[in-house]
């Protein structure tokens, strides 16, 4: 950061002073240089660059920023340049940058060679300095255009030292000019891993669901939980992030990149699978993404964990086709105006549903009776289409138990370590097939790799063959089921697809009642 150009000219002395910054855009971040001119004139502020509104309100924010720090806002002609300017510029984090041009250009400050350093934050009345939304993105953007030096707001410090740079945390504005006499900060050497996820251990009964919740965390499988009220459904998917295999820090660093620039909430000292769980009466953009500043939604938050949608027919059928695309590509492509955006969507779908509106169609148990008239029902199963409901991998039904279940409770239930070991065994198998690919899970095998992975022995494809014929299933369904099997002989430790895992397989279509 140098005095980039200072000369004499008619009317007076001409300073101009750079600094850089950056932005973000959706999840990304993209570089930008502050440009000072301070020349001799009447006093005046000009900023330009297609800034927003709270940028533009950055000039009443410095200039009270420097005042209670001890400095004098110039009096002259002020014109302070965002770039580039095609670029919208958007948020409070250029209000440090430009304050620190500002002081170097008016000769208040002496800085170093800053050129390697990018600065970020947002400046309260009386000189501290906030945190901002998208610290990790732009410090990775900075990462990459060759930067080696970060300026941060001290809150956003532990998450910008994930990008590798040099982090220097800074409290106050005045604290600028020494800031690089400091060592730059130090992560902690280790994080937490520890989960607070209701535990199967505290579920009684329901083996068939939680088997299939365990084949489902192996291989990243859909589900479809279906059954009356109270049968603990909600309970059971809660419960699955318990048993899910430990993130790497690839993965954990592009949560914390979808976070930091969605502005949400994240414990950076205990990595785990994001659970999202949202309301029925979210909107297409809340789910997908979108809006003006172009944020993601639901199901980028999503990203390397899971979506769990609760009573799914209470959604609006339009939402929840919006799903189809995503969980085929992994990603979500959104086009606005003159904009293009990709967002990442490797999540497991969760969904819950009860059979009617009232609960108990096809579940009498003598005392509540389905009450729904059959245009209400019509109208409540058609929510789910049909190609929706080919996606899900898994479709179990969650029954009511009997009271045996209740008063005998001498054998424990198996927790969610025993089933994590498993899962994490079954995890590791698939990372070593597929490393030489781009697929990362059973889930996610492409047509050419089920024909290398998921060849069956003759006892095994007649089955097969029976299962397909008998009920009519599309190819995908079939391709589907191949890789539910693939996942659970990974869950048994065996090479081979076996009969009998087929046999399981089918179970988890939901095919048993009428078949086996």
């Amino acid at each position: 950061m140098i005095i980039l150009n200072r000369k004499k000219c008619t009317g007076g002395e001409i300073i101009f002073y750079k600094t850089y910054s950056a932005g973000v855009i959706g999840i990304d971040g993209f570089m930008v240089e502050v440009e000072t001119d301070i020349s001799n004139g009447l006093p005046q502020y000009s900023l330009v660059g297609l800034p927003d509104s709270a940028v533009k309100e950055s000039r009443e924010r410095v200039r009270a920023a420097m005042r209670n720090s001890g400095f004098s806002f110039p009096l002259g002609r002020i014109t302070v340049n965002l770039a580039p300017a095609h670029v919208k510029k958007v948020g409070p984090s250029y209000d440090l940058p430009v304050a620190v041009s500002i002081l170097a250009a008016s000769t208040q400050w002496q800085l170093p060679n800053l050129q390697d350093s990018v600065i970020i934050g947002e400046l309260s009345l009386d000189g501290k300095v906030k945190s901002v939304r998208g610290a990790l993105p732009m410090a990775m953007a900075a990462k990459a255009h060759g930067f080696r030096q970060l300026v941060v707001p001290k809150d956003n410090a532990m998450e910008a030292s994930l990008s590798g740079l040099a982090v220097y945390p800074l409290e106050h504005l005045r604290d600028f000019p020494s800031l690089f006499t400091k060592k730059p900060y130090t992560p902690p050497h280790s994080l937490s891993s520890c989960s607070h996820a209701p535990d199967f251990a505290d579920i009684i009964g329901q083996a068939h669901a939680k088997r299939a919740l365990e084949i489902a965390a192996a291989g990243f499988h859909n589900v479809l939980l279906t059954g009356p009220p109270g049968t603990g459904k909600t309970m059971l998917a809660s419960c699955l992030p318990s048993i899910l295999s430990p993130l790497s820090f690839q993965e954990w660093l592009e949560i914390v990149k979808i976070y930091s620039a969605s502005g949400k909430d994240l414990t950076l000292a205990e990595p785990k699978r994001p659970f999202r769980a949202p309301h029925h009466s979210i909107t297409p953009a809340g789910l997908i993404g979108g809006g003006n500043q172009m944020k993601p939604g639901e199901l980028t938050l999503a990203h390397h964990g899971v979506l769990f949608l609760d009573e799914v027919c209470e959604f609006p059928r339009y939402v929840l086709d919006l799903l189809r695309q995503p969980l085929e590509d992994r990603k979500i492509e959104l086009h606005r105006q003159h904009l293009y955006m990709t967002f990442p969507a490797r999540f497991m779908l969760i969904c819950s549903q009860n059979p009617c509106p009232c609960g108990y169609y096809g579940y009498p148990d003598g005392v509540n009776e389905c009450k729904c008239k059959s245009q209400q029902l019509e109208r409540y199963q058609k929510r789910l289409s049909g190609p929706l409901i080919d996606r899900f991998d898994i479709k179990i039904e969650v029954s009511r138990l009997p009271v045996e279940f209740f008063i005998d409770q001498e054998k424990g239930e198996e927790s969610s370590i025993s089933i994590r070991e498993r899962v994490i065994r079954a995890v590791e198998i698939q990372h070593e097939r597929f490393k030489q690919s781009h697929t990362r899970c059973n889930a996610e095998m492409t047509p050419a790799e089920i024909k290398v992975y998921c060849q069956l022995p003759r006892a095994a494809a007649s089955l097969l063959r029976l299962i397909y014929e008998q009920f009519q299933m599309s190819h995908r369904a079939h391709h589907r089921l191949l890789k539910i099997a693939r996942t659970i002989a990974d869950l048994k430790g065996k090479d081979t697809i076996s009969e009998e895992v087929i046999a399981e397989a089918a179970q988890y279509r939901n095919v048993e009642k009428n078949f086996f």
